[in-house]
């Protein structure tokens, strides 16, 4: 069955050394430089051989590039990145069907620009947001716009990645994270933080016809659908310097309902549970499959095989896993057939 994986990371050349020069912190860089398939696109692509059928959507891993340069710099640097990534896509459409922009989230007014350029003139399908711009929230109104131009002038999806690093500190007496578990913990709450954030800042009321991917099936959300459920149901109940209960009553749905809006993937390094529990809360026609490539124990080919596997131990109908596999891709970025 044709699989397309919508959430696979590259570094297009011509950006990674330009990327590697501008790092203030090589160590943040570490893992990225050991990984050939990353940046090494003859490498990619003889991966991929052993996978017939098998095509990914481009996006650009981390870091942001917002953390990288600052808002003098970004701009170029995004511009950099996706016109690689659009070189990429036509010199090799039938592995790569498209590819999603990245914006100097820094800068907005050239965020704005460079999303007209890359949907308009370079032919991207979506684009890529973090969880967190330095540190900011999503929610920020000045971000507004660019939620609000993807959706309503592009007509593209929303990719969201998580960012955090190991200077999000676990407990307020430390300085760093120990043990990256701002990695393994901290990844899923950080998207969950920025989800809840659009729930109640009223994303979903302002932008209905937002389609927003959620990077590894929505991190927490799903699991925790009772405390999202009737937990959230009582918002307001465990505070008294914030109006939440009148924010609760103006809401139009149950805040578990706009959680359900977003889409997922199936990023979730092979676990089976996880999936099953991403399936029930979201459904079908909003998850899509996706491998998080390269990053894996073996540098790139083991969640191909692992991810796959663990989707079909699920029993799912035929269906079913023709929308997870493709045809939920398909339809969000109006790919060919």
């Amino acid at each position: 069955m044709r699989k397309i994986d919508v959430f696979s990371h590259l570094f297009p050349p011509a950006y990674f050394e330009r990327m590697k020069a501008l790092a203030r912190d090589q160590g943040a860089i570490k893992r990225w430089l050991t990984i050939p398939v990353l940046y090494d696109l003859d490498a990619r692509l003889a991966m991929m051989d052993a996978f017939p059928g098998y095509q990914q959507i481009l996006t650009l891993s981390s870091p942001p590039i917002e953390f990288i340069a600052g808002p003098e710099e970004s701009p170029a640097l995004a511009r950099l990145a996706n016109d690689g990534m659009a070189e990429i896509v036509d010199a090799h459409p039938t592995r790569f069907p498209a590819f999603v922009a990245s914006l100097p989230m820094n800068n907005v007014a050239a965020a704005l620009e460079e999303m007209d350029r890359a949907i308009g003139v370079l032919g991207a399908r979506g684009i890529q947001v973090f969880t967190n711009v330095n540190g900011r929230a999503l929610d920020d109104p000045e971000f507004w716009p660019i939620f609000e131009r993807a959706t309503r002038v592009h007509d593209v999806p929303v990719w969201m990645h998580p960012a955090r690093g190991a200077n999000f500190p676990d407990y307020l007496g430390e300085k760093k994270s120990k043990f990256e578990i701002w990695w393994t913990f901290g990844w899923p709450y950080e998207t969950s933080a920025a989800m809840t954030r659009m729930v109640f800042s009223g994303f979903f009321d302002r932008l209905p016809e937002l389609r927003l991917i959620t990077h590894h099936m929505g991190a927490m959300i799903p699991f925790f659908d009772g405390r999202v459920g009737p937990g959230l149901d009582q918002l307001g109940s465990r505070t008294s310097d914030e109006d939440y209960e009148g924010l609760l009553r103006r809401m139009a749905k149950r805040p578990i309902d706009y959680f359900r809006m977003f889409y997922a993937d199936t990023a979730l390094a092979g676990g089976r549970a996880g999936l099953r529990c991403g399936l029930d809360f979201f459904g079908a026609d909003r998850v899509l499959f996706a491998c998080d490539c390269p990053f894996d124990p073996e540098g790139g080919p083991m969640f191909l095989r692992t991810i796959p596997q663990a989707i079909e131990e699920l029993g799912l109908p035929e269906d079913e896993k023709g929308k997870i596999y493709f045809g939920n891709a398909i339809r969000l970025m109006r790919l060919k057939r």
